[in-house]
């Protein structure tokens, strides 16, 4: 066993997280720069750290799960989710049930919650936001974003729901009430059901081929009947029909039976 498959198995023991889902080549690389960074010589002097130190353990989980975002990502897209996806989906519906997958610290189920505004008054809007880092979160829960972090929200939306405080901005807690947060592994637990929207963008990228095809057939499970899938703007599915889902528009997938 080479000191990497040991440090893997070490840390599913340790997290529940299955490095072996990760493509390995881009994932070693970025466990190597951290044990670099913490001065030490090699995996089993680093798992040690992580193992015994609260701070260098919940670091190494922070910079394994890639909390990068941004609200209104790729405008486009959600320009796209507002005009046709939406629309679609509220057909003969009052409400819609949206699951945030991976949702980092709480931008893209926030932005969610904007679009819906168009459609909903914001105490009618539930958002389901889940992300394996706790961290992430935290800071999610906390609603405050760097200036560079909102560059993409409309002005209205910008003006209504953010406060400045000093540098950063604080987003306001009637968008906050409608988001829930929870921790969940998308590797492992059980996905949730019945929903009508499942947002899932710019993760799959770090997966294996057989890590993503798992998660698509679950994520195709999880939807309703013509629910749709909304991915990253480097997630593409290949041949969607493998998983029950037609290409609706470029990154938005709808599950057919």
């Amino acid at each position: 066993m080479t000191p990497y498959e040991k440090f893997k198995g070490q840390v599913l023991k340790k997290t529940g997280i299955d490095l072996s889902s990760y493509k390995e080549r881009q994932m070693k690389r970025r466990i190597e720069s951290m044990i670099k960074r913490n001065g030490k010589n090699d995996f089993e002097e680093y798992f040690n750290l992580i193992d015994k130190d609260v701070d260098r353990f919940n670091e190494f989980i922070n910079y394994l799960t890639i909390n990068v975002s941004e609200f209104f990502r790729n405008p486009s897209q959600w320009e796209n989710l507002k005009d046709i996806v939406i629309p679609k989906l509220m057909e003969g519906k009052q409400n819609i049930k949206i699951w945030s997958a991976a949702c980092s610290t709480g931008e893209e189920p926030y932005t969610i919650a904007m679009v819906m505004s168009y459609f909903l008054p914001l105490s009618k809007i539930k958002i389901q936001a889940y992300d394996i880092d706790d961290e992430a979160i935290n800071k999610a829960k906390l609603g405050i974003y760097s200036e560079k972090s909102i560059a993409n929200v409309p002005a209205e939306f910008k003006k209504k729901y953010f406060e400045q405080v000093g540098q950063s901005y604080k987003i306001s807690d009637e968008i906050k009430r409608c988001v829930e947060f929870r921790k969940f592994n998308l590797l492992k637990d059980t996905y949730p059901t019945n929903y009508d929207l499942i947002v899932c963008r710019n993760v799959m990228i770090y997966f294996t081929e057989e890590a993503k095809d798992e998660m698509y057939h679950k994520f195709n499970d999880a939807l309703v009947p013509c629910g749709i899938l909304f991915v990253g703007s480097t997630e593409q599915i290949i041949m969607p029909n493998k998983y029950k889902f037609n290409s609706l528009k470029t990154f938005f997938y709808e599950k057919y039976l």
